[in-house]
This record gives C-alpha cells, structure tokens and sequence, in this order.
C-alpha cells in the first residue's frame, strides 16, 4: 500500500528535478548575453517588421517555474521544455559550443530571430536536437558555413537562416538541408555559392533562396514539387534555358520570383494542356526576356506580374491584353522598349508602371480603380486628357519627363481627396500653375520642374498641409519670395531654381518656419542680405546624430521622390531622398553682406553652395562648426581676409572651392586641405602655399599680402 506513495514523491522529486535543470540551463543562456545601449539592435523589428521589440528574458527570474517565463512553453504532461522564442529581444553576444542552450535536448521549436550575435558561426550541436521541428535564426548576424550536421534534424519541418548576410554553403548540396518532412526553406540574403542540385524530396512548401551566389540552371525536378506554393531564386546568376513546362504540374503554386538573374532565358513553350490556375503572382524582371512569353496566356488568376528591365521591344500584342484581364492588379512593364500599347484593359489593376519605354502615342487612359500610375520617360506628346480627372482613387500621377503640352488642367483638383503624388517635370506646360490645392488635400508631393510656366505661385498652395517635396525649379513663375510656405508643417524638400522669382526673402513671419525642412535650392534672382533667422529655424537641419544603422527615403511608403541638386561641383539628380540628407543652394543670386553665423547651427548640413553672390568680410568662424559637412562652395564672392584655420578640422570635407574672391594669408595644412587642387584657390592673388606654387615667403608673396 505505500508502493504507490513512494512513487508518488519519487516522480514528483524527479518532476522538480528537471525543472531545476531547465531552470538553471535558461538562465545561464540568459546571462550568457547582453542587451544593448543603443536602438540599433532591434531596428529591423520595430522599423521593418512592425514587431515590437523588448527583453523577454527579464522575466526569467530565478525561483520561480521557468514554464511561466516569456517565450517559453512547455510540455503539459512531463514538462520538458520543448519551445523558446525569443526573438526581438534585443539579445547580444555569442552562443558559444558549450552553451547551456544545448542541455535541453527536447526542444521542437526554437526561434532566435532578429538578436545580435557577434559575427558568431553557428555550432554544430545545433544538430542535436534531435526533436526539432522548426529553427529560425533570420536577422541574427551570423557567418561563416552551415554545420553539416544541421542536416541530421530528421524531422525539421521549417528552417529559416536567412537575411544573415555572411552564412556560406560551398558545396552544392542544399537538398541535404532537405528532409521528407522539409516544408519550408528560407536560405535568403547570404553568401551560398554553388549549383541547385536535383530535389530528392516533394515536400517542401515554401522555397527562398534569392539574394545569394547561386549558378547554373534550375532543376527539372523542380516539376516534382507538387506541394510547392513560393519558389523565389531571384538575385543570383542562374543561367540556361527554363522551360515553362518546368511549372506545370505544380497545380498549387502561388508565387515564382526569377527576377533579376540575366543570363537565365525562358522558352517560349506553349502547351494548351496546362494551366497554373493558383498562380497569382510571377516575377520574371531583369532575366533577359526580349519577347512577351506564350505561357503567360495560362496564367489566368494572375494578380501580379513584373517584366521590367527586359528587352521586350515593339508592339504589345493584342494576345497579352487578355492576360489576367479579370485578376490583374500589378503590371510592371518599365524599362524595355515597347513603342505602343494600344490599350489598357485589366479590369482591377490597382498599379500600373510603364516608365523609361519609348512608347509614342498620346496619353493612354488607365483604368477607373487604378491608384498608381506612372508613365514617365517615354515619348509621349499632346495634352493631359481630362479623362484623367475622374479616376478618383488614383493616389500617384507621374507623367515626367515627356513630351507632353499645353496647360496643366485645372480639373486635377477633383482628385484632391485621393492624390498624394503629382509629378509632370520635364515637359512643356505652360501658363499659370492652376489652383488646384482646395482645403483638405493630401498631396504629399508635387513637382513641375523644368516646363514654361509663368505667373504667380498660387496661395492655395498653404493648403497642403501634408506636403513634403515642392519642386518648381526652372520655370517662369514670378513674384517675390514666398515665405508663407515656411507655415507648411511638414515640408522637407523646396526648390525654386532659375525661375523669375525677384527682391528679397525678407524675415520669417512666425518663429515655425521651414522647420522640417532639409533641402532647399534658390538658387538665381534673389538679392539682398540673408536673415539670420531663417537659418535659426531650421530645426531638421540642426541634429548632427541618427540612430545607427537607419537608412529610410522619403516617400518609402507610396513612392520614392526624387529632386535634381548641385552636389560637389556636378548637377545630379538623386534618386530616392535620403531623410538624413540635407543640402542648401543659394548661389546665383546677389546676397550681399556678411555670411550669417547661424548657419553654423546646421550640424547635419551635407553640403553649402553660396557661390557667386556679393557676400563681404571675413569668412565666419561658425562654418567650423559644420562638422558633417562633404562640400562648401563659396566661391565668386568678396571674401577677404585669410582662409579659416579650423575648416581643416572638418574631416568630412571632400570638396571645397574658394575660388574668385580676396583671400589672403597661407593656405592651411593637414587632413582634407592635403587633397584640394588649384581650383579650390583660383582668383585669390593674396594667397599662398601648397598647393599653389607661391610659396609665403618669397617676394612675390610679400607683395601679395602687402595688398
């Protein structure tokens, strides 16, 4: 009768015994890390990923069950620890081979992701934990090759080593990553070289392996994946002839990326016998394509499709305008070489990008739910069809870079409720700039640049509350200064270059002016003294620090602005805005007078261009304090007196020109001022020294400083 008891208690002593082990094990993995002092760590989390990010392990505490802990689960009828995540966690170190994270062998599922380590090669006793089921290690910064005995995990159904950057696999066996229950691979964003060999197995799911090394042609078993839904190779240097009939057997595929691998070419198989009726989305960009492909007509759910960056030329043929005209809602056909389409009939289609072709016709019409809609560089002439204004969804119009005339129609207002994009530069409209800016629109960007318009900028303009980029530049456009678009709260980037603009900027009316703003170019026609005030509330322009490791456009949520600038001496255009990019042009004009000392508030300035005004005196000593400044063009003004010394210590410094003016005095030495040519010095007869051949003490120069 005690047989019972005693068993019992002995069960439950070994029950409390094994919790002290897991217990002991988690928290010596927990103190093996450390968290960081700074936001970069969990950056892909919370920016990327939109998963808030925090230290899970905190509530691991000694004392207490660690199958209450976060992140931790356990088996509910023996207790073994069989589950951890802790994933954005903000962990930081190394798991070394010793790892107390090894003691506990019945783990099935065990997510690391997005954590810190250091450059670290994953050990191979991954390799045993012989129940795993599912391993996610994707964002952790490991490197070095995948242990071979990551391949004894019998029963992992899904593994994910992507986005790590540095991981390697030489050989050419990523089917050994493979096992018969093998349902989702994600061996993305790495360093894996080699050829796919032939799939031993029809299990697998989910298929990544883009943004690698990888060579030769796909597999013909991939034909045998009758379970496969995504397959996505793009980004490596696949090569060879794909068959299309490669795919058509796979009655549950969803999704294949092939994009971006130029030397891989498609067939152009056509086979009445085989459809791909899950297929809805297929990305064949940058593969070499020069003709539109045959199998594309058996794709008829197709929901997303890109062929940009081929050499598709010609015509489009009548047979592609059936393509998915039922389903589509992505269509990327920019960067080839088409002359014509000669309609638009996808019903549903949502994003339609034709830029960068050399299509001819007059503007086509997009469909009525279309929101994104870009046809720019193409040869395109005639007027804006008023058509255009009853597609009442359409949140981005880009018609740049055309041949396109008359007068911007006024009836664009009527999109105001939905616009967030206007873009027409580099064409030839001409008139006033109509008011089409009613209370309550949401354009976000606007750009005319380079047309023939004329006449006043319109006051309606104060009613684009969420405007970020104002790009007028070279135009007609006449009046003075417009200082009441310093109230645009959220304005980032103006420009108003080589327009008729006249008189002075005057003094800022309210004390939030332009104060987000970061690129500004006035440059041509103003004249008159700089208000040291302005220069004062440029609070964006001021915050020299960024959190480490954040690299975000503007417009990354709805489309990528992007602005001409005179940057380092050349006119360039940048494609995408970098947020923390900050730039001033106010050359050309006839400022006159000291250059303001609040200028050397700016801390993040990039680059100054004040060239060939009438600026006069010394040059301020506030531009040492410009620390992340890469150029400085004072050049064409009325400078005097020496270089300032404390320029040299201005390490970011690539360009400098103080040519044309009355400088005198030695040229400084050391750091950047090493690497300055001539050019930088030219027109200052008063200065001497390297790299100028008047050196300070011959007779020559006497004379010059005597002056």
């Amino acid at each position: 009768m005690l047989l019972a008891p005693r068993l019992y208690l002995l069960f439950h002593l070994l029950y409390l015994c094994q919790y002290a082990i897991q217990n002991r094990a988690l928290l010596q993995f927990k103190y093996s890390f450390s968290l960081p002092h700074d936001n970069s760590i969990p950056l892909h989390c919370d920016l990327y990923h939109g998963i808030q990010s925090y230290a899970k392990t905190n509530s691991w505490i000694n004392g207490t069950i660690c199958c209450t802990w976060n992140g931790i689960t356990c088996d509910n009828k023996i207790g073994h620890v069989i589950g951890i995540d802790v994933s954005c966690s903000q962990l930081q170190g190394i798991i070394h081979s010793n790892s107390s994270l090894f003691y506990l062998q019945h783990l099935q599922r065990l997510n690391l992701s997005y954590n810190y380590f250091s450059g670290y090669k994953l050990s191979p006793k991954f390799g045993w934990f012989v129940n795993m089921m599912h391993l996610n290690l994707t964002t952790c910064n490991l490197t070095g090759e995948v242990p071979y005995k990551i391949s004894y995990l019998s029963k992992l159904v899904s593994l994910d080593l992507s986005r790590n950057g540095n991981m390697k696999k030489e050989d050419s066996s990523l089917q050994r990553l493979i096992r018969h229950q093998t349902k989702h691979l994600y061996l993305d964003n790495n360093l894996f070289t080699g050829h796919i060999d032939e799939f031993q197995y029809n299990s697998v799911r989910y298929l990544d392996l883009s943004n690698n090394n990888l060579l030769g042609s796909l597999p013909m078993s991939i034909s045998k994946l009758v379970s496969l839904h995504h397959i996505n190779v793009s980004f490596n240097h696949l090569s060879g002839t794909m068959e299309s009939k490669m795919f058509s057997k796979l009655k549950i595929l969803e999704t294949v990326d092939l994009s971006h691998n130029p030397l891989l070419s498609l067939s152009t198989f056509n086979n009445a016998s085989y459809t791909l009726p899950k297929l809805y989305e297929l990305y064949l960009s940058s593969c070499n394509i020069n003709e539109f492909q045959f199998f594309l007509t058996k794709v008829e759910n197709l929901e997303r499709l890109d062929l940009s960056h081929n050499q598709i030329k010609g015509n489009t043929p009548t047979w592609f305008l059936d393509v998915a005209k039922d389903s589509l809602r992505y269509l990327n056909l920019s960067n080839n070489f088409l002359t014509n389409i000669d309609q638009l009939p996808w019903r549903k289609l949502g994003y339609l990008d034709l830029h960068s072709n050399s299509l001819q016709d007059p503007l086509p019409i997009p469909p009525i739910g279309i929101s994104f809609f870009s046809i720019s560089r193409n040869n395109l002439s005639g007027v804006i069809p008023s058509l255009i204004c009853t597609i009442s969804s359409l949140k981005v119009l880009d018609l740049s870079h055309n041949n396109l005339s008359g007068m911007i129609p006024s009836c664009l207002g009527n999109l105001s409720g939905s616009l967030l994009v206007l873009d027409l530069r580099n064409n030839k409209f001409h008139g006033s700039i109509p008011k089409i800016f009613p209370k309550g629109n949401k354009l976000v960007s606007l750009n005319l640049n380079g047309n023939q318009l004329e006449g006043p900028l319109p006051r309606s303009l104060v009613n684009c509350r969420y405007l970020e980029v104002l790009d007028l530049g070279n135009n007609k456009i006449n009046g003075t200064f417009p200082h009441w678009l310093g109230t645009l709260p959220n304005l980032r980037v103006l420009v108003l270059r080589a327009n008729c603009f006249h008189g002075t900027i005057g003094y800022p009316m309210t004390k939030c002016t332009f104060t987000n703003l970061r690129i500004i170019d006035l440059s041509h026609r103003f004249h008159g003294s700089l208000p040291k005030k302005y220069f004062s509330h440029l609070k964006a322009m001021m915050n020299s620090s960024a959190k480490k490791g954040e690299l975000m456009y503007i417009g990354d949520n709805y489309y990528h602005d992007s602005v001409m600038v005179v940057m380092k001496g050349l006119s360039m255009e940048l494609v995408k805005i970098q947020n923390l990019f900050t730039t001033i042009d106010f050359s050309n004009n006839g400022f006159t007078g000291e250059i303001p000392k609040s200028i050397g508030k700016l801390k993040s300035l990039k680059g100054l261009n004040i060239s060939h005004n009438k600026f006069t005196g010394n040059m301020s000593s506030s531009l040492e304090n410009l620390s992340n400044l890469e150029w400085l063009d004072l050049s064409s003004n009325k400078l005097t007196r020496e270089i300032l010394g404390e320029l040299v210590d201005l390490t970011s410094l690539e360009v400098l020109n103080l040519s044309g003016n009355c400088l005198i005095g030695p040229i400084p030495q050391g750091n950047r001022f090493n690497t300055f040519s001539c050019d930088s010095y030219n027109g200052n007869v008063g200065l001497c020294g390297l790299p100028l051949l008047r050196t300070c003490g011959d007779d020559k120069g006497q004379q010059s400083l005597a002056h």
